[in-house]
């Protein structure tokens, strides 16, 4: 082929010097199609010319080696990144975030239950915690809970999930939760419009929190409910967010109803 480099030639001149090339090739027995033909399972093209596992393991390496380039270049991009691989690779287990709220420096120990695109939500037995990337820290497993590669979890086979991805993929996905978190990473905005009627305390800063009632979360603003008067609060001043139970808020009912009555004495 080389010799006829550069020169014009016919289609039947280059099919014999074609064959004659595949006949001096060298044969690799694919094992995997050769299994897959008998099963009547068709053919599939190989990623790359080395096995299977070889592949995998470089992707993954070539995923963690573009997220280093990018911080090296954007700092901030990174930092989310490397966020977003560390706790989807923990999914389901328990890990501990140092993160700031103005001055101070807040420890959160939790599961890890929804990875966002700019947001974690952890959870433990008494409530959920979202914590924006922006301020986060450092994230870490617990000491003394074993390190596993990937995520233990006993899986079911669904048909007729399946099925509905198949057909009907856009409706099935909205009606659960689950499933929106595997196809579409939410924002801090989107996800808490999800969780409306919950009551949160949301802090600004290390002095200045908000307690209310989620009304809406709608481009960037979050609209609570304390009562019947409302607050706006600016997403992108939130530092840190956690559900509380109306029970702990019955102190400070009486004193806001009391508050009140002494203003319309007034």
């Amino acid at each position: 082929m080389e010799e006829q480099k550069g020169k014009k030639i016919h289609l039947n001149e280059y099919m014999k010097i074609l064959l004659e090339n595949r006949k001096k090739e060298v044969i690799k027995e694919d094992h995997i199609n050769e299994l897959n033909r008998k099963k009547g399972e068709g053919l599939t093209s190989p990623t790359t010319e080395t096995t299977t596992e070889e592949t995998r393991l470089f992707t993954d390496y070539m995923h963690r080696a573009n997220i280093f380039h990018i911080a090296k270049s954007d700092e901030k991009r990174g930092k989310i990144l490397m966020l977003r691989k560390f706790f989807k690779s923990k999914r389901n287990d328990e890990v501990e975030v140092y993160s700031k709220c103005g001055k101070e420096c807040i420890h959160t120990v939790g599961k890890v239950s929804t990875i966002g695109r700019d947001f974690v939500m952890l959870t433990n037995l008494n409530k959920r915690i979202w914590i924006p990337y922006s301020v986060v820290e450092s994230a870490n497993i617990p000491h003394g809970i074993p390190t596993y590669s990937n995520t233990h979890q006993h899986l079911f086979y669904d048909n007729n999930l399946r099925d509905k991805l198949l057909y009907n993929f856009g409706e099935t996905v909205a009606k659960r939760d689950v499933l929106k978190q595997q196809f579409f990473e939410e924002t801090l905005n989107t996800n808490l419009h999800v969780w409306k009627e919950t009551w949160v305390e949301i802090h600004l800063n290390e002095k200045e929190k908000i307690v209310g009632k989620i009304a809406s979360s709608i481009k960037n603003k979050c609209t609570l409910n304390y009562f019947g008067k409302k607050v706006e609060v600016d997403l992108a001043n939130v530092q840190y967010i956690t559900t509380i139970r109306f029970l702990s808020l019955l102190p400070n009912i009486g004193k806001y109803f009391a508050k009140g009555d002494k203003n319309d004495e007034k």
